[in-house]
């Protein structure tokens, strides 16, 4: 693999977390307006988020995205 292909994979990478970030975030969003908190769907979506959460904070720390990232649903500001 090449180091542009490397790069690219990487910018591919970063983009589906964010994606799935907000995704999470929007999903959670509805089950909790339908007092769903609870449920196993939730708790799976909340681990889910977490997981992305920690991969944005990883990019985050290593100056890839800045930190405003995850303060607006994932996406790189």
């Amino acid at each position: 693999m090449s180091e542009q292909e490397r790069l690219e994979a990487f910018e591919r990478m970063l983009a589906d977390v964010q994606k799935n970030y907000a995704e999470l975030t929007a999903r959670m969003a509805k089950l909790k307006a339908e007092k769903k908190e609870k449920s196993a769907t939730f708790r799976q979506y909340w681990s889910n988020k977490m997981t992305c959460q920690y991969m944005l904070s990883m990019y985050q720390q290593y100056g890839l995205i800045d930190a405003s990232a995850l303060e607006n649903g994932g996406k790189n500001g």
